[in-house]
């Protein structure tokens, strides 16, 4: 009888037991399906806060090529959220922050110099790119008001890697992307990795340039990916799920 109780209290504690791990299985599950986009959000922080630091200490090249990681992840974050049904007000917030601190701030100290002048231009470029993350809104559904800054930053990484030497052509092209910023201009959302095959390919590129590419021949790629996005928004880049 004392044998028969025994091996009973033992099948109930194994028995929950394995309750207890698939329960804590199911939560960890769970907790990686509502902050997989998150982490990609913090990830593109990450990457922008490097960038600065590669600035501040004069790794010109690490910085741009920092903030064209970031704007990978940018792109993938909000697909990645919407697939596994995980958008929430403080994904939103971050994804926010991440794009302040990647394509604001980082991004503006490309064209950080002694000359005054330069400080006042990157200041402006924070300050618009700030605006454009409180008011991107143009209520249409599945249109920007303005061209994104994630698109703004890629172009100016780029070019300032390709140009690093002449810091006029730089100067034309930072207060061209402020004012597309600030056009009334529509621009779609970009969901790249939601859309047709050759937009997934072209992300797929986007990620073979940056990790396995030569830095000229990377610019380029992100140049005109950038640009024809700028140029021929719905014409190319319309969303169509």
């Amino acid at each position: 009888m004392i044998l028969l109780t025994s091996s009973s209290g033992f099948f109930q504690c194994t028995n929950k037991l394995f309750v207890s791990e698939h329960t804590t299985g199911l939560q960890i599950k769970e907790f990686a399906r509502k902050n997989a986009a998150n982490a990609l959000s913090v990830a593109n922080m990450v990457m922008g806060i490097s960038s600065i630091l590669c600035s501040l200490n004069g790794h010109h090249h690490a910085a741009c090529w920092l903030v064209l990681i970031g704007y990978l992840l940018d792109l993938a974050d909000g697909a990645v959220a919407r697939r596994l049904d995980a958008c929430s007000p403080l994904g939103a917030k971050l994804d926010d922050f991440a794009d302040f601190t990647t394509f604001g701030i980082a991004t503006s100290l490309f064209l950080r110099t002694p000359d005054l002048l330069d400080n006042i231009l990157c200041m402006c470029y924070v300050m618009c790119v700030f605006v454009r993350l409180c008011f991107f809104s143009s209520g249409i559904p599945f249109m920007y008001c303005g061209l994104p800054c994630t698109y703004s930053s890629a172009l100016l990484a780029s070019a300032s890697l390709l140009l690093s030497d002449n810091m006029a052509m730089l100067r034309v092209i930072t207060v061209t992307m402020i004012l597309f910023m600030i056009s009334q201009n529509f621009y779609p959302h970009d969901r790249v990795l939601e859309s047709q095959a050759w937009k997934k390919a072209v992300y797929a590129g986007g990620v073979i340039m940056v990790f396995c590419s030569s830095f000229p021949t990377a610019c380029v790629y992100y140049l005109l990916w950038s640009v024809s996005y700028m140029l021929f928004p719905t014409f190319l880049w319309s969303s169509k799920v």
